[in-house]
Protein backbone atom coordinates (compact mmCIF):
# COMPACT_ATOMS: atom_id res chain seq x y z
CA UNK A 1 0.00 0.00 0.00
CA UNK A 2 1.77 3.25 -0.98
CA UNK A 3 0.44 5.83 1.29
CA UNK A 4 2.08 8.77 -0.60
CA UNK A 5 -0.33 11.88 -1.98
CA UNK A 6 -0.01 12.92 -5.55
CA UNK A 7 -1.76 16.24 -6.75
CA UNK A 8 -1.61 17.41 -10.43
CA UNK A 9 -3.14 21.06 -10.63
CA UNK A 10 -5.83 21.93 -12.65
CA UNK A 11 -6.60 25.60 -13.50
CA UNK A 12 -8.98 26.61 -11.26
CA UNK A 13 -5.88 26.40 -8.66
CA UNK A 14 -4.01 28.47 -10.36
CA UNK A 15 -1.41 31.14 -8.25
CA UNK A 16 -2.53 29.41 -5.13
CA UNK A 17 0.20 28.96 -1.92
CA UNK A 18 0.95 25.49 -2.25
CA UNK A 19 0.00 25.32 1.94
CA UNK A 20 -3.19 26.85 1.02
CA UNK A 21 -3.96 24.34 -1.53
CA UNK A 22 -2.33 21.37 0.52
CA UNK A 23 -5.07 22.63 3.85
CA UNK A 24 -8.01 23.05 1.89
CA UNK A 25 -7.63 20.61 -1.18
CA UNK A 26 -5.20 18.06 0.82
CA UNK A 27 -6.81 18.06 3.87
CA UNK A 28 -3.41 18.89 5.71
CA UNK A 29 -2.72 21.03 8.24
CA UNK A 30 -0.61 23.71 8.06
CA UNK A 31 1.88 22.69 10.24
CA UNK A 32 1.68 19.27 8.99
CA UNK A 33 2.88 20.78 5.73
CA UNK A 34 5.59 22.83 6.93
CA UNK A 35 7.36 19.62 8.89
CA UNK A 36 7.33 17.73 5.66
CA UNK A 37 8.60 20.97 3.92
CA UNK A 38 11.14 21.13 6.22
CA UNK A 39 12.30 17.45 6.07
CA UNK A 40 12.37 17.52 2.33
CA UNK A 41 9.54 15.40 2.43
CA UNK A 42 7.55 18.12 -0.38
CA UNK A 43 8.12 18.66 -4.33
CA UNK A 44 7.04 20.24 -7.02
CA UNK A 45 7.83 18.84 -10.28
CA UNK A 46 10.79 17.27 -8.47
CA UNK A 47 11.60 20.44 -7.07
CA UNK A 48 12.00 20.63 -3.50
CA UNK A 49 9.04 22.83 -2.45
CA UNK A 50 8.28 25.88 -0.40
CA UNK A 51 5.37 26.36 1.90
CA UNK A 52 4.48 30.41 -0.28
CA UNK A 53 5.09 28.56 -3.85
CA UNK A 54 2.61 29.89 -6.55
CA UNK A 55 1.04 27.07 -8.05
CA UNK A 56 0.85 26.70 -11.52
CA UNK A 57 -1.88 24.65 -13.93
CA UNK A 58 -0.09 20.75 -14.28
CA UNK A 59 2.17 21.55 -12.06
CA UNK A 60 2.46 18.07 -9.64
CA UNK A 61 2.96 18.28 -5.96
CA UNK A 62 4.66 14.57 -4.79
CA UNK A 63 3.58 14.59 -0.32
CA UNK A 64 6.02 11.52 0.50
CA UNK A 65 4.84 10.39 3.85
CA UNK A 66 6.14 6.82 3.98
CA UNK A 67 9.02 7.66 6.48
CA UNK A 68 11.01 5.99 8.83
CA UNK A 69 9.76 6.02 12.18
CA UNK A 70 9.79 4.44 15.75
CA UNK A 71 8.07 3.38 18.81
CA UNK A 72 9.10 2.24 22.13
CA UNK A 73 6.16 -0.44 22.06
CA UNK A 74 7.40 -4.13 21.68
CA UNK A 75 5.84 -6.35 19.02
CA UNK A 76 4.35 -9.69 20.27
CA UNK A 77 2.49 -12.39 18.79
CA UNK A 78 -1.52 -11.23 19.84
CA UNK A 79 -3.83 -12.38 17.39
CA UNK A 80 -5.90 -8.98 15.74
CA UNK A 81 -9.11 -9.01 14.72
CA UNK A 82 -8.83 -6.10 11.02
CA UNK A 83 -12.32 -4.87 10.74
CA UNK A 84 -11.13 -2.19 7.99
CA UNK A 85 -7.62 -1.42 6.39
CA UNK A 86 -7.10 1.07 3.72
CA UNK A 87 -4.00 2.73 2.71
CA UNK A 88 -4.32 4.96 5.42
CA UNK A 89 -6.28 3.44 8.21
CA UNK A 90 -6.34 0.22 10.42
CA UNK A 91 -9.42 -0.61 12.30
CA UNK A 92 -9.14 -3.52 14.49
CA UNK A 93 -12.16 -5.52 16.56
CA UNK A 94 -10.66 -5.03 19.95
CA UNK A 95 -11.61 -7.58 22.54
CA UNK A 96 -12.42 -7.06 26.26
CA UNK A 97 -10.21 -7.68 29.08
CA UNK A 98 -7.06 -5.69 26.90
CA UNK A 99 -5.33 -2.49 27.84
CA UNK A 100 -5.21 -0.65 24.40
CA UNK A 101 -1.90 1.23 24.88
CA UNK A 102 1.14 0.07 27.09
CA UNK A 103 1.58 2.22 30.53
CA UNK A 104 4.66 2.20 32.95
CA UNK A 105 2.77 -0.70 34.30
CA UNK A 106 1.43 -2.78 31.92
CA UNK A 107 3.99 -2.66 29.16
CA UNK A 108 3.14 -5.71 27.07
CA UNK A 109 0.58 -7.43 25.99
CA UNK A 110 -2.26 -4.76 25.02
CA UNK A 111 -3.56 -3.92 21.87
CA UNK A 112 -0.83 -1.77 20.48
CA UNK A 113 2.03 -4.54 20.74
CA UNK A 114 -0.56 -6.95 18.89
CA UNK A 115 -0.57 -4.20 16.23
CA UNK A 116 3.30 -3.69 16.14
CA UNK A 117 3.55 -6.61 15.30
CA UNK A 118 0.80 -6.71 12.63
CA UNK A 119 2.34 -4.29 11.66
CA UNK A 120 5.91 -5.87 10.95
CA UNK A 121 4.51 -9.30 9.40
CA UNK A 122 2.59 -7.46 6.77
CA UNK A 123 5.73 -5.11 6.36
CA UNK A 124 4.33 -1.69 6.78
CA UNK A 125 6.54 0.43 8.24
CA UNK A 126 4.05 2.46 10.64
CA UNK A 127 3.52 3.25 14.50
CA UNK A 128 0.30 2.80 16.18
CA UNK A 129 -1.22 6.00 16.27
CA UNK A 130 -4.49 5.55 18.07
CA UNK A 131 -7.63 7.96 16.97
CA UNK A 132 -9.90 6.62 19.65
CA UNK A 133 -9.28 4.23 22.81
CA UNK A 134 -11.97 2.31 24.86
CA UNK A 135 -11.63 1.15 28.05
CA UNK A 136 -10.08 -1.96 29.02
CA UNK A 137 -13.07 -3.77 29.70
CA UNK A 138 -14.98 -2.68 26.41
CA UNK A 139 -14.68 -4.57 23.46
CA UNK A 140 -14.88 -3.50 19.55
CA UNK A 141 -13.73 -0.84 17.12
CA UNK A 142 -10.59 1.02 17.28
CA UNK A 143 -9.28 2.77 15.12
CA UNK A 144 -5.62 3.45 14.00
CA UNK A 145 -3.99 6.18 11.74
CA UNK A 146 -0.69 4.80 9.78
CA UNK A 147 0.46 8.48 9.59
CA UNK A 148 0.95 11.66 10.95
CA UNK A 149 -1.38 12.94 7.95
CA UNK A 150 -4.21 10.25 8.48
CA UNK A 151 -4.62 10.83 12.47
CA UNK A 152 -4.20 14.78 11.84
CA UNK A 153 -7.27 13.81 9.46
CA UNK A 154 -9.48 11.54 11.54
CA UNK A 155 -8.66 13.65 14.73
CA UNK A 156 -10.44 15.98 12.81
CA UNK A 157 -13.19 14.47 12.01
CA UNK A 158 -13.84 12.84 15.67
CA UNK A 159 -13.59 16.54 17.04
CA UNK A 160 -16.16 18.07 14.47
CA UNK A 161 -18.70 15.09 14.97
CA UNK A 162 -17.74 13.34 11.57
CA UNK A 163 -17.42 10.05 12.65
CA UNK A 164 -20.55 8.25 13.69
CA UNK A 165 -20.18 5.87 16.43
CA UNK A 166 -22.52 3.57 17.66
CA UNK A 167 -22.39 1.08 20.45
CA UNK A 168 -24.11 -1.52 21.46
CA UNK A 169 -25.00 -2.07 25.55
CA UNK A 170 -26.96 -3.97 27.70
CA UNK A 171 -28.14 -1.93 30.97
CA UNK A 172 -30.51 -2.81 34.36
CA UNK A 173 -34.02 -2.52 34.00
CA UNK A 174 -36.68 -1.71 31.78
CA UNK A 175 -35.64 1.07 29.02
CA UNK A 176 -37.68 1.38 26.08
CA UNK A 177 -38.04 3.88 23.16
CA UNK A 178 -35.29 5.88 21.93
CA UNK A 179 -34.51 9.58 23.36
CA UNK A 180 -31.01 11.44 24.12
CA UNK A 181 -29.49 12.51 27.28
CA UNK A 182 -27.57 15.91 26.98
CA UNK A 183 -25.61 16.12 30.70
CA UNK A 184 -22.40 18.05 31.10
CA UNK A 185 -19.34 15.52 32.66
CA UNK A 186 -16.75 16.09 34.41
CA UNK A 187 -14.22 14.67 37.35
CA UNK A 188 -15.23 15.27 41.09
CA UNK A 189 -11.84 15.70 41.92
CA UNK A 190 -8.21 16.28 39.94
CA UNK A 191 -7.48 12.73 40.97
CA UNK A 192 -10.67 10.82 40.71
CA UNK A 193 -10.87 7.96 37.94
CA UNK A 194 -14.58 8.41 37.91
CA UNK A 195 -16.82 11.04 36.18
CA UNK A 196 -19.70 12.45 37.08
CA UNK A 197 -22.73 15.00 35.47
CA UNK A 198 -22.45 18.03 37.15
CA UNK A 199 -22.49 21.22 36.52
CA UNK A 200 -19.90 23.40 34.64
CA UNK A 201 -18.44 20.46 33.24
CA UNK A 202 -17.92 19.51 29.46
CA UNK A 203 -21.01 18.95 27.21
CA UNK A 204 -21.67 15.24 26.58
CA UNK A 205 -24.92 13.98 24.51
CA UNK A 206 -25.89 10.45 24.03
CA UNK A 207 -28.93 9.06 22.07
CA UNK A 208 -30.06 5.51 22.73
CA UNK A 209 -32.78 3.28 21.07
CA UNK A 210 -33.96 0.33 22.93
CA UNK A 211 -33.78 -2.55 21.05
CA UNK A 212 -35.24 -5.62 23.36
CA UNK A 213 -36.54 -4.66 26.72
CA UNK A 214 -37.14 -6.99 29.46
CA UNK A 215 -38.24 -6.06 33.48
CA UNK A 216 -34.39 -6.78 34.16
CA UNK A 217 -32.52 -6.11 31.29
CA UNK A 218 -32.49 -3.84 28.18
CA UNK A 219 -30.28 -4.09 25.38
CA UNK A 220 -29.76 -0.36 23.75
CA UNK A 221 -28.05 0.74 20.16
CA UNK A 222 -26.29 4.11 21.23
CA UNK A 223 -25.06 6.66 19.30
CA UNK A 224 -22.09 9.00 20.88
CA UNK A 225 -22.64 12.79 19.35
CA UNK A 226 -19.44 13.72 21.89
CA UNK A 227 -17.10 11.45 23.30
CA UNK A 228 -16.08 12.48 26.53
CA UNK A 229 -14.19 9.31 29.22
CA UNK A 230 -16.76 6.89 30.34
CA UNK A 231 -19.50 9.26 28.89
CA UNK A 232 -22.07 6.14 28.26
CA UNK A 233 -21.26 4.86 31.62
CA UNK A 234 -21.87 8.06 33.46
CA UNK A 235 -24.96 9.06 31.69
CA UNK A 236 -26.95 5.36 31.89
CA UNK A 237 -26.24 5.38 35.53
CA UNK A 238 -27.62 9.22 35.98
CA UNK A 239 -30.79 8.29 33.99
CA UNK A 240 -30.86 5.20 36.65
CA UNK A 241 -30.01 2.54 34.07
CA UNK A 242 -26.53 1.54 34.74
CA UNK A 243 -24.50 -0.94 32.04
CA UNK A 244 -24.90 -4.43 33.37
CA UNK A 245 -21.57 -5.82 34.88
CA UNK A 246 -20.22 -2.05 35.45
CA UNK A 247 -18.52 -2.41 38.92
CA UNK A 248 -17.51 0.86 38.47
CA UNK A 249 -20.52 3.19 38.53
CA UNK A 250 -22.87 0.31 38.32
CA UNK A 251 -23.00 -3.01 39.67
CA UNK A 252 -21.51 -6.23 39.72
CA UNK A 253 -23.11 -9.17 37.55
CA UNK A 254 -24.13 -12.94 37.40
CA UNK A 255 -24.31 -12.50 33.53
CA UNK A 256 -21.38 -10.92 32.63
CA UNK A 257 -17.89 -10.40 34.46
CA UNK A 258 -17.56 -6.55 32.92
CA UNK A 259 -19.61 -3.66 31.92
CA UNK A 260 -22.03 -5.56 28.72
CA UNK A 261 -20.27 -2.72 26.00
CA UNK A 262 -19.42 -2.86 22.60
CA UNK A 263 -18.04 -0.51 20.13
CA UNK A 264 -20.37 -1.69 17.33
CA UNK A 265 -20.09 0.63 14.38
CA UNK A 266 -18.10 3.23 12.66
CA UNK A 267 -18.98 5.84 9.92
CA UNK A 268 -17.17 8.00 8.21
CA UNK A 269 -16.12 9.62 4.60
CA UNK A 270 -12.67 8.17 3.73
CA UNK A 271 -9.63 10.45 3.90
CA UNK A 272 -8.54 11.02 0.16
CA UNK A 273 -11.59 10.57 -2.18
CA UNK A 274 -14.54 11.24 0.58
CA UNK A 275 -16.52 7.72 -0.27
CA UNK A 276 -18.41 6.60 2.18
CA UNK A 277 -17.05 4.13 5.21
CA UNK A 278 -18.80 1.65 7.45
CA UNK A 279 -17.58 -0.76 9.73
CA UNK A 280 -18.83 -3.74 11.96
CA UNK A 281 -17.70 -5.31 14.94
CA UNK A 282 -19.07 -8.88 15.74
CA UNK A 283 -20.32 -8.73 19.13
CA UNK A 284 -17.92 -11.01 21.45
CA UNK A 285 -19.36 -14.21 23.06
CA UNK A 286 -20.31 -12.85 26.38
CA UNK A 287 -22.51 -10.31 25.08
CA UNK A 288 -24.31 -12.51 22.76
CA UNK A 289 -24.85 -15.10 25.15
CA UNK A 290 -26.57 -12.04 27.24
CA UNK A 291 -28.29 -10.58 24.51
CA UNK A 292 -30.02 -13.76 23.94
CA UNK A 293 -31.06 -13.62 27.89
CA UNK A 294 -32.42 -10.59 27.72
CA UNK A 295 -34.71 -11.49 24.70
CA UNK A 296 -35.48 -14.94 26.20
CA UNK A 297 -36.69 -12.74 29.48
CA UNK A 298 -38.45 -10.51 27.11
CA UNK A 299 -40.46 -12.90 25.56
CA UNK A 300 -41.43 -14.86 28.79
CA UNK A 301 -42.55 -11.14 30.21
CA UNK A 302 -44.79 -10.46 27.47
CA UNK A 303 -46.29 -14.01 28.03
CA UNK A 304 -47.08 -13.05 31.98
Amino acid sequence: MNRNLTFVISNEHVDRKLVNYLKFQGNMSTRLTRKLIRGGLITINGTLARSNDLLKEGDKIDVILETKETQDIIPQDIPIEVAYEDVDLLIVNKPPFMVVHPTRSHIENTLANGIMNYFKITNQDCIVRLVNRLDRDTSGLVIIAKSQYAHQGMAKKLDNNQIEKTYIAVVEGRLEGKDTIDMPIDRPAPESMKREVMEGGQRAVTHYEALVSSDNMSILSIRLETGKTHQIRVHMKTIGHPIVGDSLYGNVSEYIDRQALHAHRLRFSSLRDNIDVEVLAELPEDMKKLYEIVEQSSLVDKNV
